[in-house]
């Protein structure tokens, strides 16, 4: 790419940095696998960037997920993907009163590709887009699954357990649109035993060395009990379907 271009740090962490490069043909993001201080943090970092640029050529095509824009620089660790415009759901103002079954439907469709997000639980990897239509970003953790077999079946349920704890937050007390509470496709789902195990075992340590070494607090841009609660909007109804983009 060698026209002139305007680059803006989004997230700078132990692991890179994450930047909006604006030019000639528009924005797009550039995930940097750099590595930190810490010995081995690029190694990992560039792990982690391979795992995105796999879940993300499986998903090519379907709506609600960023495209790669190029398989650029792969052996340094860039992952460069489309902008997508749109606010966190932490800091949506406004939701339409169907935003989550259109998240089911998203979430659903990426397992219809074989693909599992496994970080669903952080609200900012949740966009509200500029239509109000879903849309899922950071997919460094994402496993695409060649066999449908018990582990995918674990994960796939894990994702919309996770829509439905963020439904049931955002719905709850009164919260939803007329003061009614909404349930979804993982309102039967209850915590896997390997999401248990993660829990009691491997998340005290995986906190440790994000929030301790890395010095990263990722994951906790979370929306406040008090609030403010977006206000609900009339529902956007078959905006859009499962099926990928033609």
């Amino acid at each position: 790419m060698g026209e002139q271009q305007a680059i803006t740090v989004l997230k700078r962490d132990g692991l890179g940095r994450v930047e909006r490069v604006e030019g000639a043909r528009g924005p797009f993001v550039r995930r940097v696998a750099c590595g930190g201080a810490l010995p081995g943090s690029g190694w990992l970092a560039r792990v982690f960037a391979r795992r995105e640029r796999r879940a993300l050529r499986a998903l090519a095509g379907l709506e609600g997920v960023p495209a790669l824009v190029a398989e650029a620089a792969p052996e340094h660790g860039q992952v460069l993907r489309s902008w997508i415009e749109g606010r966190p759901l932490s800091r949506a103002e406004e939701l339409p009163e169907d935003f989550f079954e259109h998240l089911d439907r998203l979430v659903t469709a990426l397992h219809a590709r074989g693909v599992c997000h496994n970080d669903l639980h952080k609200e900012q990897n949740i966009l509200v887009g500029a239509d109000g239509l879903p849309h899922l970003v950071d997919f460094q953790l994402a496993s695409v699954h060649a066999r449908r077999g018990a582990l995918f079946a674990s994960r796939a349920r894990e994702d919309l357990r996770h829509v439905e704890k963020h439904r049931r937050r955002y719905t709850r007390l009164g919260r939803g649109p007329r003061g009614q509470s909404q349930e979804g496709a993982g309102a039967a789902y209850r915590r896997s035993w390997l999401a248990g195990a993660w829990k009691r075992a491997v998340k005290p340590l995986y906190q440790f060395a994000t929030r301790r070494v890395l010095r990263t607090r990722d994951g906790e841009e979370r929306r406040g009990e008090q609030g403010p609660w977006p206000r609900w909007t009339p529902a956007l109804g078959a905006r859009r379907g499962a099926a990928p983009l033609s």
